[in-house]
């Protein structure tokens, strides 16, 4: 809509001819002063009658009301030519936080529930909670996002909107849409999640909906691609931009960090509480077995200038260190030319 209603004052307008009883029951039904609905059993306690009696009342003043929305056709044809211009459906809670804003969001709703173009679809295994204009995009929503799903799955990494759009195009989809269409039928799909940066992933990828502080940190190293000390990962996590207050992490101690990236394979300690990503590349051991797999690797004798350069891309310690473990006798022989081996056993 180019200019939001001031859906408040269209709401006050047509409750205003209505019995106080009435006018209570709506407001309290419809949250439209508190901002929460109320049951009919909570209205029926707190005035000492049934829910049907209730109920009743609800029914006889949306039967007053509903005859006088004739005179917001306007309104009702921006918020149909918006849901529209989304793919034919939004979902709820966008819809209402993009056009309600704060303080109208209760009023927005009772709005839509008033005229018979809008259809509320509640919250299923497979979406989150929608209004619609065309009940049968349902069925091309479900279609298509079960290709985005698939699709993802080959890929096995979160992608950016313009790259999920882009494989959609080139995909043969049930029926072309358009970019903001799209957009909306993920919104409204369980099975499609945004993460951090924007990125949008499987609902059931760590990277997407981390459980815990582990996989938080894995989204820390992943997205710096550098070894990191674990009080680093601990600050990095904080500051973890998720789409949701739920994902956000609460203040977090380092050595808990410490403790989890130390039980968990994916990581592997690449210095004094230096942990790096196994999947980049680096490989578990102590020294001593990072210098026998760079041997093994490389299928020669090298020089201990070598096998230093070699060892210090996979563990940030001393060169001194390095030569310290090639001294032991009983795992690495040197031979005439200056040049180490395995000593096998």
């Amino acid at each position: 809509m180019k200019k939001l209603a001031n859906f408040t004052k269209i709401c006050q307008n047509l409750l205003k001819d209505l019995s106080s009883r009435q006018k209570e029951v709506i407001i309290r039904r419809f949250g439209l002063k508190s901002g929460q609905g109320e049951t009919l059993e909570s209205i029926g306690r707190s005035h000492q009658i049934t829910r049907e009696r209730v109920r009743q009342i609800e029914t006889d003043a949306l039967l007053k009301i509903k005859p006088k929305i004739k005179d917001y056709q306007k309104v009702f044809e921006g918020l149909a030519n918006y849901l529209e211009s989304w793919g034919n459906l939004k979902r709820e809670d966008i819809l209402l936080f993009q056009l309600g804003r704060r303080k109208s969001q209760s009023h927005l709703y009772f709005l839509l529930t008033l005229h018979d173009q809008f259809s509320r679809f509640t919250e299923t295994k497979d979406f989150y909670t929608l209004w619609t204009i065309n009940p049968h995009s349902l069925n091309l929503t479900q279609k298509i996002n079960n290709l985005l799903i698939s699709q993802l799955r080959k890929k096995g990494e979160p992608l950016s909107f313009s790259e999920i759009f882009e494989i959609y195009q080139k995909s043969s989809p049930p029926q072309k849409v358009d970019s903001q269409a799209l957009l909306s039928f993920i919104e409204i799909s369980k099975g499609i999640e945004k993460g951090i940066d924007n990125l949008f992933g499987l609902r059931d990828w760590p990277a997407i909906s981390p459980r815990g502080i582990k996989d938080k940190a894995y989204l820390v190293l992943k997205k710096t691609g550098k070894p990191l000390h674990f009080t680093e990962v601990s600050s990095l996590i904080s500051k973890l931009d998720f789409p949701s207050q739920e994902q956000k992490t609460r203040e977090i101690f380092p050595q808990t960090v410490h403790n989890e990236l130390i039980r968990d394979s994916r990581f592997v300690l690449v210095g004094r509480g230096i942990y790096a990503l196994r999947e980049q590349g680096y490989i578990p051991g102590f020294v001593k077995e990072i210098i026998e797999e760079v041997l093994r690797e490389k299928g020669r004798p090298m020089t201990r200038e070598e096998i230093i350069k070699e060892v210090l891309k996979q563990r940030l310690v001393k060169a001194n260190t390095i030569l310290l473990n090639l001294q032991n006798k009983k795992y690495f022989l040197k031979n005439s030319q200056e040049k180490y081996t395995i000593k096998e056993i």
